[in-house]
């Protein structure tokens, strides 16, 4: 495996494991609060990057793009994913985040009107019998959780459908904006969009009350998830076929049932190891077909 394999495994390595850390901090912070802080913390780390000069060259349309790209992959997916975390297992959550190369598939087919290979069809079609198996687990549980663990699931779906649409929108911006430049302004937006959601319970909320081993992780989650894991993803795949990039995802929900499983106690049902060898199954036919790309220069 070369560096750049090993990037993209330590990117999603990074995205997994906040999964379950997120579950931890969402246990003390509420979700509006914990939202607002992240991009408060990420700002701070890419206002060098927010230079006017810099900004006025893009032009409107790219300005429209970015906002819908924060509307979906920073702003609706944070709330839907730490809410979703908040209900359910990060194992199940991990499984079903999972999906997104399936899900990006399915909607680069529906709105892009890019119509996938047979490998991608039977992908798709893994991912949604994956996704179907957590679900219906917990309907057929009973008890008090199963309502809310179905809710959290079909929250954490929501936020893998707001990412995959951030991938489909951002695909045309990378031809025109580094690939830092569009982090820095979907976070600038995400954070105008958070900022009333999170105001009142930053406004009242008894910070006291938290451990300050969360407000660690707080500080981590942010920057892994908005700085750290960004630029892994990007280094590696400059580098790595998109076919076998891929393959890579299937770190995720591993790296999120490993947090789980030693830090919150969880334990992986039958159900589980189904839903994700669906998914991954899913995802390895889909990457079978590979070929050497060369490296672009830096």
């Amino acid at each position: 495996m070369n560096r750049y394999s090993l990037f993209l495994v330590a990117a999603m390595l990074l995205v997994g494991s906040n999964v379950g850390i997120g579950k931890s901090i969402v246990s003390f912070v509420p979700v509006p609060l914990f939202a607002l802080l992240r991009f408060v913390i990420a700002l701070a780390v890419l206002w060098p990057l927010l230079r006017a000069a810099k900004m006025r060259r893009v032009k409107r349309g790219e300005w429209i793009n970015l906002f819908l790209q924060a509307l979906f992959g920073t702003f609706g997916f944070t709330l839907l994913m730490l809410g979703g975390v908040q209900r359910t297992s990060a194992v199940a959550a991990g499984v079903i985040t999972s999906t997104i190369p399936a899900i990006v598939a399915l909607f680069s087919w529906l709105f892009l009107r890019e119509r996938p290979d047979s490998r991608a069809f039977v992908s798709i079609a893994l991912a949604i019998a994956g996704i179907a198996v957590v679900n219906l687990a917990h309907t057929g549980s009973g008890g008090d959780s199963a309502p809310q663990s179905l809710a959290g699931n079909l929250m954490v779906l929501g936020a893998v459908c707001c990412e995959s649409l951030y991938v489909i929108l951002s695909r045309r911006l990378t031809q025109t904006l580094e690939a830092i430049d569009i982090c820095a302004y979907t976070h600038l937006f995400g954070f105008l969009l958070m900022l009333p959601v999170g105001l009142p319970d930053a406004l009242s909320f008894d910070y006291s009350s938290v451990p300050p081993g969360i407000w660690g992780l707080s500080l981590w989650y942010a920057l892994s998830a908005s700085v750290f894991s960004f630029w892994l993803w990007m280094k590696g795949i400059r580098h790595v076929a998109g076919s076998v990039a891929g393959v890579f995802t299937a770190v995720l929900p591993v790296a999120a049932a490993i947090y789980g499983i030693a830090f919150l106690g969880e334990r992986p049902t039958p159900a589980h190891g189904i839903a994700l060898a669906c998914v991954i199954g899913g995802i390895a036919l889909a990457s079978l077909k590979t070929k050497r790309v060369p490296p672009v220069s830096s």
